[in-house]
């Protein structure tokens, strides 16, 4: 099976687990953590064929990797807070997407912008604001702990979007389209758990 489809494959089930998330006992298994892992192994030192990579496709794959960590990060920390499974399911596939992205900046020699794993550490100023921001909007409720994760969604998807008007390179296209996809699924769980009465 192509990577691309392996990877779409990969994507659809982990949205399927993560919109269940309102509703399901379980945050997460260890099949959730097989399939992180496959997803990472098909695209682990980029694979395929190279095509030449343009500045704001570089600086393109540095934005989404910091955009990335943010929604694993805040995600994380909304976890272990409110621990609902919408926010411990979600942050594995956020994982799964700054691999994604990290891949590809290695496969086109990009230094990774990220300096530490760390949550909550961003090098970019800009970044740093928006966690802080959204761990204290999301510090007061659930209910805002849910919004947070609406927006940082959106965020996401409409930066995805942008990246997808001018990039033509067809190994970035590829990540972006299926990371657009991801996202849109994930925006849709927070708006079904947004719409459900809240348990806190």
């Amino acid at each position: 099976m192509e990577r691309s489809k392996w990877y779409f494959s990969i994507s659809i089930l982990m949205s399927m687990l993560i919109f269940l998330g309102c509703q399901s006992e379980t945050p997460t298994s260890a099949e959730s953590f097989d399939v992180i892992a496959k997803v990472t192994s098909a695209e682990k030192n980029g694979g395929g064929s190279r095509f030449e990579l343009s500045e704001d496709e570089r600086y393109g794959l540095i934005h989404m990797r910091i955009e990335e960590k943010l929604a694993r990060d805040v995600y994380i920390v909304m976890g272990e807070l409110w621990n609902h499974k919408l926010f411990l399911n979600i942050q594995l596939s956020e994982q799964a997407h700054m691999d994604a992205v990290k891949n590809k900046l290695d496969k086109y020699n990009v230094p990774d912008p990220l300096t530490t794993d760390s949550v909550g550490v961003f090098p970019d100023q800009q970044f740093q604001q928006l966690y802080d921001q959204y761990i204290l909007q999301g510090n007061q409720s659930l209910q805002e702990a849910l919004l947070v994760g609406k927006t940082i969604e959106e965020l996401d998807i409409a930066d995805l979007t942008y990246q997808l008007t001018f990039v033509d390179n067809p190994d970035i296209i590829r990540v972006y389209q299926n990371l657009k996809s991801a996202s849109e699924n994930h925006l849709a769980a927070f708006i079904k758990c947004l719409n459900m009465p809240v348990e806190e």
